[in-house]
């Protein structure tokens, strides 16, 4: 997303400030708040009736999975992605720096996933306006491939190893 942000913000040039400002307030903002509101998504499917019918008999309790997050851009804190994710019934995997860093300067907010939420709503809906043009929905599909292809490949990778390793104990 910040790369799209960054890219808007290349081809407006200077005599749209206005825009460029925009474009600048929303940076860094948008993962969090479109994770604010899967979470709220994912609250209302596990308080629907038709979960708690499942959990009555024996579905097993859901967590939501925040996935090795760290952040990137040196411009905003290092614990960024974890303060602001913290809820109930959420995971977070986070790479050993981010976990190092946020066990040192790290802030709990035990329902900070739950705040601001009308605001993050609001940041999502305003990505479709004139002088912002993102479509989020194209980000994200990019962003599952990216993420797919993260996990895909080392999987294979592992199986190809175990295959070899297989054959050698094989011909032994």
């Amino acid at each position: 997303m910040e790369d799209r942000i960054a890219e808007r913000m290349k081809g407006i040039g200077s005599d749209t400030l206005n825009e460029e400002k925009r474009l600048e307030d929303i940076k860094g903002k948008i993962a969090i708040a479109n994770a604010k509101i899967a979470y709220q998504t994912f609250q209302s499917l596990v308080g629907s009736d038709r979960w708690q019918r499942l959990a009555e008999h024996g579905a097993n309790d859901q967590r939501l999975l925040w996935a090795s997050t760290s952040t990137k851009n040196p411009d905003y804190s290092d614990v960024r992605y974890v303060d602001e994710l913290i809820g109930p019934r959420t995971v977070n995997t986070m790479p050993t720096e981010t976990i190092e860093a946020f066990g040192d300067h790290g802030t709990v907010n035990c329902n900070a996933v739950t705040t601001d939420v009308e605001i993050a709503s609001n940041l999502l809906n305003s990505l479709s306006d004139e002088d912002i043009q993102i479509d989020l929905d194209k980000v994200m599909y990019e962003l599952l491939e990216e993420g797919i292809d993260k996990f895909v490949r080392p999987y294979d990778s592992l199986l190809k190893s175990l295959e070899s390793k297989m054959q050698q104990v094989a011909t032994t």
